[in-house]
């Protein structure tokens, strides 16, 4: 009975708060279906790592240190940056680049929706954080949660917490928040631009060639990009070299399911009531809400910009699907699009910008790393 009430009296408001907060995550990801692969793990894992004496973390029994399961997976898995590569491998097998090979001009888009990342890098080294703090705030913004993971964890490991759950929330919310942002700054008659598709094939020859050459062309340009970029082309190799289709199902499959639970649980050791709550975890959060919001905001502006000079005019919420928020931003798009006139197809657009997102998301955390590590 002592022993059951020391549990009891021992806990903190903190920790319940905490608890309450991996409640919150869990009920987001089963009852609103927001990234339920990360958040219903994380939320479990965020109430037991908060338990007065909790056995999935390290602790001292009887004056010798017991380790926590927790504490094990965080070492061989995100200290070693491995369940966040390993996802990039799924990723990379999931990806059908043919809609940006089909128009190599959405490769714009990709790199004007990175804007909100340097933005906000700005903005929080003038609220008081140091530049590796802020670059790693920054990436919030590129809406690509292993990404996020991979670059904080390499310069500022002690936000790692509130800089995922931040990530993945905002991943979360891009059919609500970039709806908001893209009607700020366009007009209705911007809206209903139509742009005709003209659908091209793509030999299997230049699908294989893609991966390589962007994997070249990042070792020349950000060779720390490497990790990032060279697991994501892995995987899209696997998928359209044609020969290795039991490996590419699974990497999309079994591979991003397994890493997932265990990306979602372990993450959850940096979810500590004292790593977690404070003013800091606040102004994370709030700035990589405006890092994401300046994201969509910077690619809808550039298509604006394009507009000036073109012809043949670009639906300005294009610039928006530049995020890497696959492929949840694109069909956001073309909802958006098609609530404005019926007959507006631009999904195939918005695709293409969508997945040249993926790629300029993954080389941006990249530059990140080579400037700032």
């Amino acid at each position: 009975m002592e022993a059951l009430l020391t549990g009891i009296t021992s806990i903190t408001i903190g920790q319940i708060t905490m608890m309450i907060i991996g409640a919150v995550l869990m009920y987001l990801g089963i009852k609103k279906e927001y990234e339920p692969t990360l958040l219903v793990p994380m939320g479990l894992g965020t109430i037991l790592v908060n338990f007065p004496g909790t056995g999935v973390l390290t602790q001292m029994v009887n004056g010798s240190e017991a380790e926590g399961v927790l504490d094990v997976l965080f070492e061989a898995g995100i200290s070693t940056e491995l369940f966040p590569l390993l996802i990039f491998i799924g990723i990379g097998a999931m990806i059908d680049f043919g809609p940006l090979l089909q128009n190599p001009f959405m490769l714009l888009f990709g790199a004007a929706a990175q804007f909100g990342i340097f933005f906000t890098i700005a903005v929080a080294v003038f609220f008081g954080f140091d530049i590796r703090e802020a670059a790693s705030i920054g990436i919030i913004g590129a809406a690509d949660g292993p990404t996020a993971i991979f670059v904080s964890n390499q310069l500022a490991p002690n936000l790692l917490g509130p800089i995922t759950v931040a990530a993945y929330s905002y991943m979360a919310l891009v059919p609500i928040i970039q709806p908001i942002a893209i009607k700020a700054v366009t007009t209705k008659a911007e809206r209903r631009i139509r742009m005709t598709y003209k659908a091209e094939g793509v030999s299997k020859m230049t699908k294989i060639l893609f991966p390589i050459i962007i994997t070249l062309i990042s070792g020349f340009i950000a060779p720390i990009s490497l990790p990032l970029v060279g697991f994501l082309m892995f995987g899209n190799l696997l998928r359209e070299c044609g020969v290795l289709d039991r490996l590419s199902l699974t990497a999309q499959n079994e591979l991003v399911n397994i890493i997932s639970i265990l990306l979602g649980l372990t993450i959850s050791v940096k979810m500590q009531a004292d790593l977690f709550l404070n003013l800091q975890t606040l102004m994370i959060i709030a700035f990589g809400l405006v890092a994401f919001i300046m994201d969509s905001v910077g690619g809808v502006l550039f298509a604006k910009l394009l507009n000036l000079f073109r012809t043949q005019k670009v639906n300005p919420m294009i610039g928006a699907a530049g995020i890497s928020a696959f492929p949840m931003s694109s069909r956001v798009i073309q909802k958006m699009a098609t609530d404005e006139d019926p007959q507006n197809f631009v999904l195939m657009y918005a695709v293409g910008a969508n997945v040249s997102g993926q790629i300029a998301s993954v080389i941006a955390g990249g530059l990140l790393l080579g400037f700032f590590s």
